[in-house]
């Protein structure tokens, strides 16, 4: 029980990674609050968590509305008394399409969910973590933040600011407790993965499933980040592809 009377909160936690990542939290023995668009469909997750032996609870939260963020930051603190990790997962790829063709507002949608939404998140919280020495913020990347991808133009963008957003937080609360992290899940069986292959466009959408990691590799990843074995690394975009990052998450 490495994260007993740990306080974490998982956006997007209703599916794929996230709902992955409440689990796996969970069973380390943190406190858990799923948050998700589908309050119900959160809330079926934290009660097989709770019937698992687990602490978890959940609520309907839209990351792009930032008053609903506080609300649901605040809720977790008064129900659990603290709050020590985030796991900043809320993310959707599309729209899927050349930028000649794109819908705009579904492009900017997808800045307001991937990029505003997650900063949404860390500035309802990090007040807290700092006024209570320090904290853990996990910002959910990809290598899409790195790599252009025909089709992705929306999605690159928005991961890519959210890798520079990591770096200059922690350039801003060097010294103050906090630990940011990006982390980059890599290609992950969720399904995220569905809507890339029926696509069809760029190279990832002809990844077959059968060579998708599981989850529970990702999960592995981001438990590795939340311990102190990974102080190192602060600052950083971990990817679980990293065969060095594999090696200390044990994945080899």
């Amino acid at each position: 029980m490495k994260l007993d009377g740990k306080v974490a909160l998982v956006t997007g936690a209703s599916r794929g990674l996230g709902e992955g990542a409440a689990r796996g939290l969970a069973r380390e023995g943190a406190a858990v609050m799923l948050l998700a668009r589908d309050g119900d469909l959160a809330q079926t997750v934290a009660q097989g968590i709770v019937a698992d032996g687990g602490r978890a609870e959940a609520l309907a939260c839209d990351v792009t509305d930032y008053p609903s963020v506080e609300r649901a930051v605040a809720d977790t603190r008064e129900r659990f008394g603290g709050l020590d990790i985030l796991v900043n997962n809320a993310g959707v790829i599309e729209p899927i399409s050349s930028l000649a063709t794109s819908n705009p507002g579904a492009w900017a949608l997808n800045i307001q969910i991937n990029l505003v939404g997650a900063y949404n998140v860390v500035r309802a919280v990090l007040d807290g973590m700092l006024a209570a020495g320090g904290g853990t913020i996990i910002n959910v990347s990809s290598g899409a933040a790195h790599r252009p991808l025909e089709g992705w133009s929306a999605y690159c963008a928005g991961k890519a600011g959210l890798a520079m957003m990591t770096r200059s937080i922690a350039l801003e609360t060097a010294g103050q407790g906090i630990r940011i992290f990006g982390f980059s899940p890599g290609t992950i069986d969720t399904d995220m993965q569905v809507k890339i292959r029926a696509s069809g466009i760029n190279p990832v959408s002809q990844i077959p499933r059968g060579d998708l990691a599981p989850v529970e590799h990702a999960v592995r990843g981001l438990l590795y980040v939340c311990g102190s074995a990974s102080d190192d690394l602060i600052g950083q975009d971990v990817s679980i592809r990293d065969e060095a990052v594999r090696r200390r998450v044990g994945l080899q």
